[in-house]
């Protein structure tokens, strides 16, 4: 088998955690309510904002065996570039506030994540951030694909609220087929090994996210 592969079996436990939540469940079904919905944007853009200096910094620390990562990373780091601002103005568009987005501070689950990865580039395996990758993309291609259409039609808002979800479900589905293959070009165990632990890690504090977002019928409440 190869590591994809393995990777992929190895958290279908948690992946399978996060898709039977009750909130993902009225996602796919489109039975979103806008609070949950801006609640949703705002915690993508505590961890967006960071997507491009985690992997500026993951390349600085991949040692010279993984020249071909590193080129990888660079190529990541270009298409990601900017995309903050993408859910920024998503949140405008659907009446937010961004600028008190901009400025506020992430739910518990969302600075934990973030400051786990941090960590683990400069303390442990920077190659462990790949276990991001997987995570993240895997869940906004599903996202995209299954709710965004349903969620916008269901909440009558424009195009413009949706920049974020729909230019990353097409654009994932194009990372994870080359993310594919460079998994399955990563060949040593301890490499390998980190990717794993940091999806699982990931998988976990992103499942907790969502359970903190407002369901529909229910008031938004301040982030834990």
């Amino acid at each position: 088998m190869n590591f994809f592969d393995t990777l992929q079996d190895a958290t279908q436990h948690e992946r399978q955690a996060l898709f039977s939540l009750p909130i993902i469940r009225d996602a796919l079904e489109g039975k979103v309510s806008l609070d949950s919905y801006r609640a949703f944007l705002a915690q993508a853009y505590y961890h967006v904002r960071h997507t491009v200096p985690l992997m500026m910094a993951c390349g600085a620390r991949l040692p010279s065996r993984l020249e071909w990562l590193r080129k990888a990373v660079c190529e990541y780091i270009e298409d990601e570039y900017g995309h903050e601002h993408w859910v920024l103005d998503d949140i405008e568009a659907c009446g937010g506030d961004r600028l008190a987005v901009r400025d506020g501070r992430p739910g518990l689950p969302i600075e934990l994540m973030v400051s786990y990865l941090y960590d683990l580039i400069a303390r442990d395996n920077p190659v462990g951030l790949f276990g991001m990758v997987n995570v993240l993309e895997g869940t906004s291609i599903a996202l995209a694909t299954h709710a965004a259409g349903s969620i916008r039609e269901r909440l009558q808002l424009p195009a413009e609220a949706f920049s974020y979800l729909n230019s990353h479900g097409a654009l994932d589905i194009g990372h994870m087929q080359t993310y594919r293959g460079l998994m399955n070009r990563l060949d040593d165990p301890e490499d390998q090994a980190a990717v794993i632990r940091a999806s699982k890690v990931v998988y976990a504090l992103y499942t907790d996210m969502f359970r903190n977002l407002p369901r529909l019928g229910e008031t938004a409440h301040a982030p834990v």
